[in-house]
């Protein structure tokens, strides 16, 4: 926990002493406390995130989604480094070793330990942003909805974890419901498929690199994203400006509309603590858990989506599809609490 001036305790990642133990826990062991706030406090952020980011999409039809990206990354890491330079948080687990006035805040050799999380999450990002320009919604919503097996096998072949039978079970009745879902509107496109399954191998290298570096590294969920702030923050920064959505942004038409900005800042905001709660719960509790936390607030998402936005068509497999994909989450849910 890091403590605030007021003496408010903040979560971050797991403590030295206590955090060692739940690492080690195997992944079909029950999920803490802590866990579970960490898993609802991200589907919370997450739902609220996309409604925001929907209404500035299509609502206000802003064309530029990666400088929303790049504003959302800005904001994170002055928020970051302000409440750093006044001492409310920390970016480590233990005592800082560089002192507070150090321009990175954090040893060089850490932020280079980090790296290949920051390259993780640029790939991560890139190709999700391609993968939604690619293909149709459904088709989109169907595949991603299978990372939770590259989830899995991605923390096989990286951190060699094991899972129970019920475990497999629940993810793969996920990706059965996630192909009945969009079975109608299925269509073979060999480039939107490729796309999109590139997508899904970078999300999957993201939360198994969060879940690995994350424990080794001696930062906390703060820390973590400060890094990731400071690697990426200059590379989304040249993508805007080659892309010339700079420029489309100067020259918005809603760009000076109070609702326009009051919906940009609850994005930013609703970004740095989706950020947060993804390390969090990945950290707490497993890349695998983030995946399916992942899923189970889709339909969240879509419920809310349907009532704010509408456009949602009724479709009898699509309803069946999406019910195996609830029962999949219950069923993994119920194990981790258990500890099945």
């Amino acid at each position: 926990m890091a403590k605030n001036a007021g003496g408010v305790l903040l979560p971050v990642s797991a403590e030295p002493g206590k955090g060692d133990g739940e690492a080690a826990l195997l992944k079909g062991s029950a999920m803490t406390r802590r866990g579970a706030v960490a898993a609802l406090s991200y589907m919370s952020c997450s739902v609220l995130l996309v409604m925001f980011n929907k209404a500035a999409l299509s609502s206000y039809k802003f064309p530029c989604a990666n400088v929303i990206t790049l504003l959302q990354m800005v904001c994170s890491t002055c928020l970051l480094y302000v409440l750093r330079r006044l001492k409310i948080i920390s970016f480590t687990n233990s005592e800082p070793s560089v002192p507070s006035d150090s321009l990175f805040f954090v040893p060089f050799r850490i932020l280079l330990r980090t790296s290949p999380l920051s390259l993780a999450y640029l790939l991560y990002m890139l190709a999700s942003m391609e993968s939604v320009r690619g293909v149709n919604v459904p088709m989109y919503t169907t595949l991603r909805r299978t990372t939770v097996a590259f989830t899995m096998t991605m923390e096989y072949f990286l951190a060699k974890q094991k899972h129970t039978p019920p475990i497999i079970g629940s993810v793969a009745l996920i990706v059965f419901g996630a192909f009945i879902a969009g079975a109608r509107d299925l269509s073979f496109d060999a480039r939107g498929y490729a796309i999109v399954f590139v997508a899904n191998i970078t999300t999957a290298v993201y939360l198994a690199t969060i879940n690995r570096i994350g424990k080794s590294s001696g930062l906390n969920s703060f820390g973590l994203m400060w890094c990731n702030g400071l690697v990426c923050g200059p590379a989304v920064l040249f993508l805007t400006y080659i892309q010339g959505d700079l420029k489309k942004t100067i020259e918005f038409p809603y760009l000076y509309s109070p609702g326009f900005q009051v919906v940009l800042l609850f994005s930013c905001i609703l970004a740095f603590l989706l950020n947060y709660t993804i390390f969090w719960n990945t950290i707490l509790n497993s890349a695998l858990t983030q995946s399916m936390c992942g899923n189970l607030k889709d339909f969240f998402t879509v419920g809310l989506g349907w009532v704010l936005f509408g456009g949602l068509p009724f479709d009898l497999l699509n309803v069946i599809g999406q019910g195996l994909g609830f029962v999949g989450s219950g069923m993994y849910a119920y194990c981790k609490i258990k500890g099945k």
